[in-house]
């Protein structure tokens, strides 16, 4: 009863000082012991936020790339330490950015390839689009093309993206930096090659279809779209005002099969997921993964000259796995989770835990930018490890 009176109020705090709407999701062993949703997902019409409603996850797309990816290691598809250009040929030779840009662009050969292992890890060189650095911007005129890459001769759209990228120099070298960008998505490329499927078929078949998550898709069928929760920007006084900016670029981008942000799910749909994994990888009969693998998947894989380049993270104790963030330091982050505890966050503000060991695991969802995810975040992981036995 305590956890239901703590996270009840919590997310009343969470709805009158931020998101219109938000939804929760705790589960221990083999059972729920929290589930709540709380105001809404069309602040215009008054529809109210139900285990009904769609989310844009965003980056919580990664861990179920990861986990795609991983199936096939298991299988022998492939080893983590294999260059990646032996299943994606156009990263043989990789060139890393030195200085200049346009016609006075100054590279060199990398000293070592790109691994399957530098995108789990996102230490390949790869970013975002962005315009901090020249590498940020050439890969900002790469992303924007999206809209108009085209499915011919039996190549995927993501896979032409992949060999768009790839044409580009990488921002350091393999390995000896981390930094948050297009890693997965190039993973996703990698399980579409390997697997001899399109990635969001093989999504479907191995992991969607067998959770039964029924509201996991790329692409929101016409008959489920007006269930999809709205996304607002909250103004420095708190007002809220509907997104349309992410709404426009949300389809051309899902076309792509975004194995790093083009999910839409429901909190039911990634807890299935999300407590599959906490409960050591199998459910109903059906194996996701083996306990092993999610055991390597959440290890810190980061050397300490690397750690502190995740930022709040690492501020907050955390080490980073296979497309995890994994907590190492309960001192450094003042936090009450156990040691192992993993996972991610999207970029308006869904958020997931998950705990193998006590086979804990706890989904979060909400529609807001900016997503305020330093305040709610660690708030729900203490107080839901402070609420069990």
């Amino acid at each position: 009863m305590m956890i239901k009176q703590r996270l009840d109020q919590l997310l009343k705090d969470f709805v009158e000082n931020g998101p219109c709407g938000a939804a929760l999701s705790v589960m221990k062993n083999s059972g729920k012991i929290y589930e709540n949703y709380l105001g809404y997902a069309n602040l215009e019409e008054k529809i109210e936020i139900d285990n009904k409603t769609i989310y844009r996850i965003f980056s919580m797309s990664k861990i179920v790339t990861c986990v795609a990816a991983l199936q096939l290691m298991e299988q022998g598809k492939f080893l983590l330490t294999d260059p990646v250009s032996e299943y994606l040929p156009e990263f043989k030779k990789m060139e890393v950015y030195h200085s200049g840009s346009g016609a006075d662009l100054v590279t060199r050969q990398a000293e070592r390839p790109v691994l399957v292992k530098d995108l789990f890890k996102m230490t390949s060189g790869l970013v975002y689009g962005g315009n901090n650095t020249e590498v940020e911007r050439l890969t900002s005129k790469v992303m924007e093309e999206i809209h108009h890459l085209e499915s011919n001769g039996g190549v995927s759209r993501l896979r032409q993206f992949s060999k768009n990228l790839a044409e580009l120099p990488l921002e350091f070298e393999p390995g000896t930096e981390w930094k948050y960008g297009l890693s997965h998505d190039i993973l996703g490329a990698l399980v579409e090659v390997v697997s001899g499927m399109p990635f969001g078929q093989y999504l479907s078949k191995y992991i969607f279809s067998p959770l039964q998550m029924n509201d996991t898709f790329f692409q929101i069928p016409d008959s489920k779209r007006h269930r999809l929760a709205r996304l607002y920007d909250r103004k420095e006084d708190g007002t809220l005002s509907r997104n349309t900016i992410m709404e426009k670029h949300a389809e051309p981008i899902a076309v792509m099969e975004s194995g790093g942000a083009g999910l839409y799910s429901t909190l039911s749909d990634y807890q299935k997921f999300a407590h599959c994994l906490a409960m050591g990888g199998t459910t109903g009969g059906y194996q996701l993964l083996s306990k092993y693998s999610i055991q390597l998947m959440s290890q810190n894989h980061l050397d300490s000259s690397i750690l502190p380049q995740l930022g709040w993270n690492y501020d907050n104790g955390y080490g980073y796995g296979l497309g995890v963030r994994v907590m190492i330091d309960q001192t450094k982050g003042g936090s009450n989770s156990a040691i192992g505890e993993f996972g991610w966050s999207g970029l308006a503000g869904t958020y997931v835990f998950i705990d193998m060991e006590n086979q804990l695991s706890t989904v979060y969802m909400q529609q807001m930018l900016p997503n305020f995810e330093t305040y709610h975040q660690p708030r729900i992981r203490n107080m839901v490890y402070g609420s069990i036995e």
